[in-house]
């Protein structure tokens, strides 16, 4: 049987009355008093009986919280229960994977080393396969970048350059011997700073965990050092992935380096949007590759939750972290993907899953949906949006008007995501290292952590079971309305909660530039585990424009 409800995580029952009833003597028996007053908090009433009634029980569960409180949990435990995105009756996609990438053409060296920045994957790929240049040189050309520039981004928390450059030596001489890896062979890349890599310090960002160093290497980095990608850092990311704010300051934006360049792939999504890396890793729980993609003009792809293994990774929300590449392009996606998606036998919520990808010649006679009442709503990227609709109907698309499922308000489930994330760093809430953590406001991890203790554990099941609801009614859309790619705003309509609820995958990309002469986004949406198709479409798009051509200039 497919489990709907998610990770009932071991320390939910703290959630319930007693993370709120204390008093000055911990272990001092709770009173009838105490409860009617907790019950408020909950919007709970009852009996002056009643409540007498539950004194032992909840007495009992005091106790049982402290010593659960007493087992080591670290972050890298997930609960015994997992999330699955599959609605009723869905139909996993069968048969074998294939991959076949555009045909480039002649790719050669530019006489300006310079314009190598922005070369996309399959270009540089090109440049190394033909011996053009040395794995060695690029990942030199791109470690001085990073050197360069991250002063003023502060997109970087460790460069690995020794690392980079031991890594980049093989694959030249792997080269040399006839073995190549594909693609990705000596490609420089850089890794969000919450992927675990051995020998090096993983800080998720955050004060308290600045000089933590993990054990292993997470899966993702495992799969891209197979394919031969050169590790050149990790970037930064806002502190336990919130927003852009890490423990050594903001990382900028390179379109306007006085403003952040959005979270929590922040570093991510600066270096690449600025040409210090080809390619970077980042993770999305609730918009954090669309939002920095969208501020500093990247493409990224969110994948379907339980696509990418998330082993070796830093546990926010098990039911909604999902893994997915920051480029230049949407094939440069589609490589990267091609070489990190599937099972490992670590993460249990990974399924098995074809990965089929070709570019389209043409979308003629395709029918692509389209959010009418959010594309029709009155929002800051409306016209840029609009002229996207209009490019997808010149390219031959039928556009169709889609509305997504209004039977469950997203925004009302989302504290699901709270809720996990304050199991996740339980320790640090009571402990009062969370203190250390440098944004303090009421909107920053620190009050989310500890206002999600108050959540009961009945109200965290019942929104995973709306959960189920919402799955199940957005598959229904999608079916009534015969499509299997939509677009979307990028924020506007309620998109993106929604999809990041139900684990359906998307591709953010650039359409256009405000007034202020920074990037917009728009977003393509796919049916689950779809990511070849929803890819192909985002790319006959992006060719048809020249939004993602365009660079920020550093002085």
């Amino acid at each position: 049987m497919k489990q709907r409800l998610l990770l009932l995580t071991a320390c939910a029952s703290s959630f319930l009355l007693g993370a709120f009833i204390t008093n000055d003597d911990p272990q001092k028996p709770l009173t009838a008093d105490m409860v009617e007053v907790a019950a408020k908090v909950f919007g709970l009433e009852f009996t002056l009986a009643e409540r007498d009634s539950m004194l032992g029980n909840l007495n009992n569960a005091r106790t049982n919280y402290e010593a659960l409180r007493k087992i080591d949990l670290p972050n890298d435990i997930a609960p015994a229960l997992y999330f699955n995105p599959l609605p009723a009756g869905f139909n996993m996609p069968t048969g074998p994977s294939s991959f076949k990438a555009s045909v480039l053409g002649k790719v050669s060296l530019p006489a300006d080393r310079n314009e190598l920045a922005f070369y996309t994957i399959g270009q540089l790929g090109e440049l190394i396969r033909t011996k053009q240049i040395s794995s060695v040189e690029l990942t030199t050309f791109f470690l001085n970048r990073l050197k360069t520039y991250d002063p003023k981004l502060h997109c970087v928390i460790t460069l690995t350059e020794e690392l980079a450059l031991s890594q980049a030596k093989r694959a030249d001489a792997e080269l040399k011997a006839g073995k190549y890896r594909g693609p990705l062979h000596g490609i420089p890349y850089g890794a969000k700073d919450l992927l675990a890599k051995k020998g090096y310090k993983t800080t998720w960002g955050a004060m308290p965990y600045k000089d933590q160093t993990l054990d292993l290497d997470a899966t993702v980095i495992q799969r891209l050092e197979k394919a031969g990608a050169v590790l050149c850092g990790k970037m930064t990311l806002g502190a336990l992935a919130m927003g852009d704010v890490w423990f050594g300051g903001m990382t900028r934006n390179p379109w306007s380096t006085t403003a952040g360049s959005s979270g929590s792939s922040a570093g991510s999504a600066s270096s690449v949007s600025a040409g210090l890396l080809p390619f970077a890793i980042g993770t999305e729980t609730l918009g954090s590759i669309v939002s920095p993609s969208t501020v500093c003009g990247t493409t990224g792809l969110r994948p379907t939750f339980g696509r990418v293994s998330r082993h070796g990774a830093m546990a926010l929300s098990w039911s909604m972290d999902k893994i997915g590449p920051i480029t230049r392009s949407v094939e440069d996606c589609a490589l990267v993907f091609n070489a990190i998606y599937g099972p490992d036998g670590n993460d249990p919520t990974v399924m098995a899953a074809p990965f089929r990808y070709a570019p389209l010649t043409t979308l003629k006679g395709m029918r692509i949906g389209y959010v009418k009442k959010a594309f029709e709503s009155n929002y800051p990227n409306r016209a840029n949006d609009s002229l996207t609709l209009q490019t997808l109907r010149t390219l031959g698309a039928e556009l169709v008007p889609f509305d997504l499922p209004t039977g469950v308000p997203a925004g009302r489930i989302s504290f699901l995501l709270t809720v996990e994330a304050a199991a996740s760093f339980d320790e640090l809430t009571r402990s009062g290292r969370d203190d250390l953590l440098v944004r303090q406001g009421k909107n920053a991890w620190p009050n989310s952590f500890r206002s999600a203790r108050f959540v009961p554990a009945v109200e965290y099941i019942q929104a995973n079971r709306a959960r189920t609801k919402l799955i199940n009614e957005m598959a229904a859309q999608l079916k009534a309305a015969k499509i299997d790619v939509y677009v979307s705003p990028a924020y506007a309509g309620g998109n993106l909660t929604l999809t990041n609820l139900t684990g359906h995958p998307c591709v953010v990309l650039p359409n256009g530039f405000t007034k202020q002469n920074l990037p917009t986004s728009i977003t393509f949406m796919g049916q689950l585990f779809e990511e070849g198709k929803v890819l192909a479409v985002a790319k006959m798009y992006q060719d048809a424009t020249e939004w993602n051509k365009k660079h920020p200039t550093l002085q």
